[in-house]
């Protein structure tokens, strides 16, 4: 952005803020403990990447998990360090911060993808970036980086090791071109130690050591399957596992119209639940994602849909319907009203044992068992009764009325569940 005068931004860096603004690699993984001053990184980071970028009309973007977070972490900083530049527009709606000469900063949720395809990137940061899907980064905001050689910086608390943030952070220590730095409260002594011994107190033992020492092996809080999927590790059941032409296959779709849809691959063998394949299709319409379904030369016997996949949509008919005429008949998992949502939680508690996952292909799926967890009430200090809607939330949707809806007939018969009643059962949280 050229300028006739000298543009003055009313921000001085604390010494390892700057150490992470003089970094010159073009992709950051930058994991600092909360209250460390992030968001005014961030925001300065992206002001000095456009004010010093070699193209014009620069374009840069800042991503939180979701879009209501941006607005209420970011937009009101971006504001205020950039109200005092002559010429300046903002646009409410939009989160929309557009400099004199044509260049713009633009707030995001990484809860609709789509906002963002379709633009070029000069520089983004995406926040909390362990709390987003992976998709986000690979099929959306990594393609509006190449066309003029954007730079991205990933920042935020660790949030376990089963999600993007964790995998960046590792290959960033391969990757040519890619730097990582890691600070926690102890390296930092920004927050002094009489107040950390009160925090310490109030705060369960795996809270603080994720949010203050920066541990990536915290357990994340209120995680519904941790305790299954950690054991599928121990037993070695999360590992290769090769499509057996002998048997069929059963998907399970979550359809997702502004989020994902998920499908996942199964083969029944004996007792055995072998979990072959993961996929998610971020903006596809139904004949393409059926049309990729197809394309892997599977043997199908079943494919499961959620229920309102009978919903109409405007101009086209039911998607069941639309799905019938592509060549595919979807089985209906049952109503909430017939298997609530918790049941069916502990309906995908009782399966994981009996699973096994290829490891490569349903990567993706298995972090986001992982990751699924309740709603936690931070003023109240304690867990609610409803799934948190993320990114997970899609794949754990689609694995649960895989469950529900076989509990009823294969693995009924096969002895895999006996025969629970769901009414009964309560929900637990780890």
């Amino acid at each position: 952005m050229q300028q006739t005068a000298k543009l003055v931004i009313p921000y001085t860096p604390r010494p390892l803020q700057k150490e992470l603004h003089d970094d010159p690699a073009r992709f950051r993984v930058f994991v600092c403990h909360r209250r460390f001053g992030k968001t005014h990184l961030a925001v300065n980071e992206l002001i000095r990447d456009v004010v010093k970028c070699q193209y014009p009309r620069a374009r840069a973007a800042y991503i939180a998990p979701l879009y209501r977070q941006a607005k209420t972490i970011a937009w009101q900083i971006l504001k205020d360090y950039t109200i005092d530049i002559p010429g300046m527009k903002y646009n409410e709606s939009e989160l929309r911060a557009d400099f004199p000469n044509g260049d713009r900063i633009t707030l995001y949720g990484g809860d609709n993808p789509h906002s963002l395809r379709g633009i070029y990137l000069d520089s983004v940061v995406m926040d909390e970036v362990g709390q987003m899907n992976p998709t986000l980064w690979t099929q959306v905001v990594r393609p509006a980086l190449s066309d003029r050689k954007g730079r991205a910086l990933f920042i935020g608390t660790p949030f376990g090791m089963s999600n993007l943030f964790y995998r960046l952070y590792e290959r960033a220590a391969e990757l040519p071109d890619w730097s990582r730095r890691l600070i926690s409260v102890k390296e930092s002594k920004y927050i002094d130690d009489d107040e950390l011994e009160v925090v310490k107190k109030e705060m369960f033992p795996e809270e603080y050591e994720q949010e203050f020492m920066c541990s990536w092996s915290a357990a994340i809080k209120g995680a519904y399957f941790s305790h299954e999927m950690q054991e599928a590790e121990e037993q070695g059941r999360i590992t290769e596992v090769p499509y057996d032409k002998n048997y069929p296959v059963i998907t399970s779709w979550d359809l997702g119209v502004s989020d994902s849809t998920v499908v996942w691959y199964c083969q029944i063998v004996g007792l055995q639940v072998r979990v072959i394949r993961c996929e998610a299709f971020q903006g596809m319409e139904l004949s393409g994602i059926i049309q990729q379904v197809n394309s892997h030369g599977y043997l199908f016997s079943q494919h499961i849909a959620p229920h309102d996949i009978n919903v109409r949509e405007l101009g086209s008919g039911s998607r069941i319907r639309q799905a019938r005429n592509l060549g595919i008949s979807f089985t209906v998992a049952p109503m909430p009203k017939e298997v609530s949502r918790q049941s069916g939680i502990n309906a995908v508690r009782v399966l994981l044992p009996k699973c096994v996952f290829d490891r490569n292909h349903c990567k993706d799926g298995i972090d986001a068992l992982k990751s699924y967890r309740t709603e936690y009430n931070e003023q109240r200090q304690v867990f609610s009764n409803n799934p948190l809607h993320d990114w997970a939330s899609d794949y754990a949707d689609s694995f649960r009325y895989f469950a529900i809806t076989k509990h009823k007939n294969t693995f009924e018969d096969a002895g895999m569940f006996g025969k629970p009643d769901y009414s009964q059962l309560d929900l637990a949280v780890v």
